[in-house]
């Protein structure tokens, strides 16, 4: 679970606060500190021997209403995004500690949970590790999600937990390394206490959904999140930190020749690239092209074991690279399916430009009266996209162009009158074919390692 790092540390609830005007022995009334959610029925053992899943499968299945779901991963420490713990709760069975680690198949834990909705807390950090271990939803309800279409401006897990239910949660855990065996104690009460209050916390969420007559926008998202994939990008070495500094092909390909081989050594030790070399290492040793090992070692950033076991590996890459025929280095800015960056409109496209600022501009006036991120009432890729190449100005074709990018009915019906407005507005485009429809080009890159 990604620690909720908007939440104040304790200390801002312990601190008194008087004021310079008041007496001294007179200090003003404060709301106490939430009380610290604690595990109901005590810490559960882990399970992670086959009678011990058959138990959980049985009590789990047995048990009724929506299932509580949670994994741990050991990013920052691992190069996989496997799941080395699963929590589940359901009212009726309790919570379950699983150790997918100990099991070749999880099979009777996905027919235990067939049917039931899974309640996830920022679904799409979770949904791929599980389903690698072919545990898949059959319903979801995403309580992140469901708190961003509230209009929440906080939506952590610990802080929505405070905010709706009263308690404080515990996070001294949350950048464990999961793949330690045995897992201590404390990192797996830290781990059950994430499922513990997630059915209360539903059931808050949807009831206010109701409420707000958002039910049924949140229901689509939940549904699209079932299909939802990681993104991947064709070079994920573009996204090496303080790439922007290299300059010519040559040492572009010198980057890229040294991402892939610590990306090879991380894939085969299982281990964070960051772990080996970090990104300032790759970039400063792209500039420097050092070609002996006491040069290479004396490179800003290449210290520690990675860089000293691996350096001929290193020395290997930068040859590779130096020597590598022209037509084969990388280009600096790769063509894309996609619009240009919004900053270079207006010269290319003054047109295009002004439906852009047009189309942008109302959908966060929008987003302001409805109380929902403008980011959830529809993408700002899409957004940018149909602005860029837009089809005629009418309803039936503007909705058809987001329903193509993957806008979900609720947000179609919110945007199209407002993109509509934009394109008539600002005139026709001047671009006479349109873009394929690829996916996205902005969906978030993962923080560079190192």
């Amino acid at each position: 679970m990604t620690p909720d790092s908007t939440t104040p540390p304790p200390a801002a609830f312990d601190r008194e606060v008087t004021s310079p005007d008041a007496p001294a022995d007179v200090v003003p009334d404060a709301a106490p500190p939430a009380p610290l959610l604690s595990l109901r029925d005590g810490l559960p053992p882990l399970t992670e021997t086959p009678p011990g899943l058959v138990d959980a499968c049985r009590a789990l299945a047995a048990a009724s209403g929506p299932v509580a779901i949670d994994a741990e991963r050991a990013s920052g420490y691992r190069y996989s995004s496997r799941a080395y713990l699963i929590q589940l709760r359901r009212e009726g069975a309790g919570t379950f500690l699983v150790d997918p680690i100990g099991f070749d198949s999880l099979d009777p834990l996905q027919e235990a949970l067939a049917g039931t909705e899974w309640i996830l807390h920022a679904a799409t950090q979770d949904l791929a590790c599980l389903a690698e271990v072919g545990l898949v939803p059959s319903a979801l309800f995403d309580t992140e999600l469901a708190g961003r279409l509230l209009g929440y401006p906080r939506v952590g897990l610990a802080t929505l937990v405070e905010t709706l239910l009263g308690y404080s949660m515990k996070k001294e855990h949350s950048a464990a390394d999961w793949s330690t065996r045995p897992l201590p104690g404390p990192w797996l009460e830290y781990a059950a206490l994430d499922v513990e209050v997630l059915v209360e916390l539903r059931d808050v969420l949807a009831a206010e959904l109701v409420a707000a007559g958002k039910d049924e926008w949140a229901r689509q998202e939940f549904d699209a999140l079932r299909s939802f994939t990681p993104a991947t990008r064709s070079e994920p070495w573009r996204r090496t930190s303080g790439l922007h500094r290299v300059r010519g092909r040559r040492l572009l390909g010198a980057v890229r020749e040294l991402w892939e081989t610590r990306d090879e050594l991380a894939q085969e030790r299982d281990v964070s690239p960051g772990r080996i070399i970090g990104d300032n290492a790759i970039v400063a040793a792209a500039m420097a092209m050092p070609t002996t090992r006491s040069e290479l070692l004396s490179t800003r950033g290449f210290h520690g074991r990675g860089a000293q076991r691996y350096s001929d590996r290193w020395l290997e890459a930068l040859e590779r690279a130096s020597t590598m025929p022209e037509d084969e280095l990388p280009v600096r800015a790769p063509r894309t399916d996609g619009p240009p960056t919004p900053r270079a409109w207006a010269e290319r496209d003054p047109v295009a430009a002004e439906r852009l600022t047009l189309a942008r501009d109302a959908v966060t006036t929008l987003s302001d009266e409805l109380g929902v991120p403008a980011e959830n009432l529809v993408s700002p890729d899409t957004v940018r996209r149909v602005m860029w190449t837009p089809p005629a100005p009418e309803a039936a074709a503007v909705a058809d162009r987001l329903t193509s990018y993957g806008a979900r009915a609720w947000q179609v019906e919110l945007v199209t009158p407002l993109l509509v407005d934009a394109i008539a507005a600002a005139g026709p485009a001047d671009q006479p074919e349109d873009l394929s429809v690829d996916g996205p080009t902005d969906l978030p890159a993962d923080q560079p390692e190192g």
